[in-house]
């Protein structure tokens, strides 16, 4: 995303009131404590094992690492994992 369309889209969310994961194309994560993480918003699977999933972004990557994972429900832009999460960060493009 360029400077410009960066500008236009932080206008809409502030004048406009709306959400800013929608409008930037941001992914939205909901986490309940260490054990679910429900993610909207990514553009495709790129790595999942009982440890790691790997999440392209419009603008990058999200990686979540931890232990057991399971996916328990994957849809074309959410994606439900379950298991124990350690770490997740995100990796520009």
């Amino acid at each position: 995303m360029n400077k410009w369309q960066q500008r236009i889209g932080n206008w809409m969310v502030q004048q406009l009131n709306l959400p800013s994961d929608v409008v930037l194309e941001l992914p939205r994560i909901t986490t309940i404590g260490q054990i679910h993480a429900y993610i909207e918003n990514h553009k495709g699977l790129l790595i999942f094992s009982d440890q790691e999933l790997r999440l392209q972004l419009k603008n990058g990557q999200l990686k979540i690492t931890g232990k057991n994972f399971v996916l328990r429900m994957m849809l074309p832009e959410e994606i439900l994992l379950e298991g124990t999460i350690e770490h997740i960060s995100f990796i520009p493009s």
